[in-house]
């Protein structure tokens, strides 16, 4: 495989690698916001247990499903973006036919 698309296909994968990382650390943010300002509200001790609970579990398969994702995608990296990188390929020689 030429070094071009290689270099095209690894910064593409380090590119979707930061951005899901960067959503699971605003997701973290956003719950535990959320739970502090909804934990000021709420005084009844079992409904703030279900509001922990709740919170830990979608943050725990969140990042879980990002961290399987983005092995995937390690693992699949010249299928994946070997078949974007010849769809943009094509998309721009189309326009520049025109």
């Amino acid at each position: 495989m030429r070094e071009d698309i290689k270099k095209r296909m690894n910064e593409m994968y380090l590119r979707d690698c930061f951005m899901a990382w960067f959503d699971v650390v605003f997701l973290w943010a956003v719950v535990i916001f959320v739970l502090i300002a909804i934990l000021g509200i709420v005084q009844d001790s079992n409904i703030r247990l279900v509001l922990y609970v709740a919170s830990f579990m979608l943050m725990l398969f969140n990042t879980a499903s990002v961290f399987a994702m983005t092995r995937h995608f390690k693992e699949d990296k010249e299928f994946i973006y070997g078949l974007d990188i010849k769809h943009l390929d094509a998309n721009r020689a189309a326009k520049n036919n025109r």
